[in-house]
């Protein structure tokens, strides 16, 4: 997953924003400002004191966003962490499960296309929350979203790590993760200047890794191998499809199951890196739709495809994977297509593999360290956050909220005194109860927003995008994401399995979010908006449709960036 870079306030009341169209062309290229004044609905709980100012440009093209949702959410835990749900419960439950949860991930993506479609401002789902729900409410989703994105820090460095001990253990763990959290300084607080072109190439290198491998996938198992082995849908048969966790039979093979879809609801995503990006789009309202579609149904093919690869290589049973993912031993190949590759005798692709993946894993710990920063940057500007939090350098670095983020990785140090898989497993049971409310609060902004919607009259039909099965999608979503959330970290209450870390880790955020929530609205006051007191109309919205009116479309710079248009506004 990477950022797109886009600051992420915590929760703003905006009532308008305002477009500022530069008459000066530069390459062909025409520049949109859009600068947003966060200013509070009518509410005795918000003062007006609270006003910030957040400029953005809408230079994003339709093939910047679709890469910063495509890239942003294909990583590590699509590359490495899958090998774990396919030893917990098999090749025909990870797909199964896989299949299933993008269904759910279609029902969010429906919900944030219709809202962001018709009001396509920076930081969206946050805003959205406090908009058309409560205050408290954005307060708590802004603090949760950056959580969720300083916790997946820490992640990447374990993964990092792991991944580099395919090759030698030479490096203490400690040295490893030191040397990876002063470069991640470094980057953010000296060469950030690059960091936006860098990540679209290397969102693209991912795209190109994951495409490579399911060919890879296709060529072997038809018997282009170098031991010449025509494997098919063999390891679907012995050991089997479904592999049995916890428990024997038909139990046993349904908690694997459960596994697979609990790492399903980890490693995909997708709306809500989309969603991020609205605020950058050029011509949104035409733009946003075919970026929320085509990155679903793209992400949609890599994660299902993905899944299906992975056991079609590797048996449930392997012995290397148990002994990187079970017993964190130091020579194991994580990453399941590394084992095919070296169960087939294939040479130096492992290493190439091996290498692009831990490329990918460090620019995705860069961007969230980015991303993280901004979050919480945006949520000091807006008072919800200590006022030092704002303090910028020379070249408009947050540097306190990079180094509370790079504080929060130092949690990556927990790898020093307990094997790698172990602090893998900690972190992902907490970015996935964190993603999963994030995803919970779009659905729930959604219901609250067609609420309002038909408690005023306001007829959807005549919005840019309609979103369809509505409020089923958004209930579906909800009520899914929601139970996961809780469901996440069952396995600590099974059999002999309780201990408190694995506890803390699948179950704080699920206590901290109402904590906050709860906090603000006693220490502001703040209402729960009823359906007739949302804004659904506001100045914003004139604006856009005004820039939209007038929007002129730029032409590429040039030939290669024209096809590239094209391809990803498909």
């Amino acid at each position: 997953m990477v950022s797109s870079g886009i600051e992420v306030p915590g929760s703003a009341t905006a009532d308008y924003v305002i477009h500022e169209r530069d008459k000066q062309y530069e390459s062909g290229y025409r520049k949109e400002a859009n600068e947003e004044a966060q200013i509070p609905y009518d509410s005795d709980s918000v003062s007006q004191q609270d006003i910030r100012y957040d400029q953005t440009h809408r230079q994003l093209r339709p093939r910047h966003i679709q890469l910063i949702g495509i890239g942003g959410t294909i990583g590590t835990a699509l590359y490495v962490q899958i090998g774990r749900g396919l030893l917990n419960g098999g090749p025909g439950s990870l797909f199964l499960a896989f299949t299933i949860w993008c269904t759910f991930i279609l029902a969010v993506t429906n919900c944030m296309n219709e809202m962001v479609t018709y009001l396509p401002i920076s930081s969206p789902f946050i805003r959205f929350a406090g908009r058309y729900v409560d205050e408290a409410f954005g307060v708590a989703a802004g603090y949760n979203f950056f959580i969720f994105e300083a916790a997946l820090v820490p992640f990447e460095i374990v993964a990092c790590n792991v991944i580099i001990q395919y090759w030698s253990d030479a490096v203490p763990v400690g040295g490893i993760i030191s040397i990876i959290i002063v470069l991640y300084a470094i980057i953010n607080l000296f060469a950030v200047q690059w960091y936006g072109e860098s990540e679209f190439w290397l969102a693209l290198g991912k795209v190109l890794l994951i495409v490579g491998l399911i060919i890879f996938t296709f060529i072997t198992m038809l018997g282009g191998n170098p031991i010449n082995d025509r494997f098919g849908f063999r390891f679907w048969r012995d050991p089997g499809a479904f592999a049995e966790l916890y428990r024997e039979g038909n139990l046993g093979r349904y908690l694997g199951f459960l596994q697979c879809l609990i790492q399903a609801s980890f490693t995909i995503a997708g709306p809500d890196y989309v969603s991020m990006a609205a605020g950058e789009a050029e011509n949104p309202r035409k733009v946003m739709p075919k970026a929320f579609n085509g990155v679903f149904y793209r992400l949609t093919a890599f994660f299902v495809l993905g899944s299906l690869a992975v056991g079609i290589l590797v048996p449930h049973d392997d012995q290397t994977l148990k002994d990187a993912f079970v017993k964190g031993l130091p020579g194991a190949a994580a990453s399941p297509y590394v084992v095919a590759m070296d169960r087939l005798k294939i040479v130096v692709l492992p290493d190439i593999v091996n290498a692009m993946v831990l490329a990918s894993a460090f620019s995705a710990g860069n961007s969230y360290v980015y991303c993280a920063s901004r979050s919480l940057f945006g949520l000091a500007l807006e008072g919800k956050a200590p006022k030092i939090l704002t303090k910028c350098t020379k070249s408009g670095v947050p540097v306190y909220c990079v180094a509370v983020t790079l504080a929060i990785a130092l949690l990556s140090f927990l790898q020093v005194s307990n094997n790698a898989a172990k602090v893998l497993s900690w972190f992902v049971s907490l970015v996935t109860a964190s993603q999963l409310i994030n995803f919970a609060v779009m659905a729930f902004t959604f219901i609250k927003w067609k609420n309002a919607c038909d408690a005023q009259g306001f007829d959807r039909n005549l919005l840019p995008h309609k979103s369809f099965w509505q409020p089923f999608s958004a209930w579906y979503a909800f009520t899914g994401c929601s139970i996961m959330a809780f469901v996440g970290g069952y396995t600590v209450f099974i059999d002999d399995f309780w201990n408190v870390p694995d506890f803390l880790f699948s179950y704080l955020m699920i206590g901290v979010f109402p904590v906050i929530f709860v906090s603000w609205k006693i220490i502001k006051k703040t209402k729960w908006l009823k359906p007739h007191e949302v804004q659904l109309r506001t100045t914003e919205v004139d604006e856009i449709e005004e820039y939209t009116r007038n929007y002129v479309e730029r032409p590429p710079k040039t030939r290669w960036h024209a096809y590239l248009d094209k391809i990803f506004s498909a």
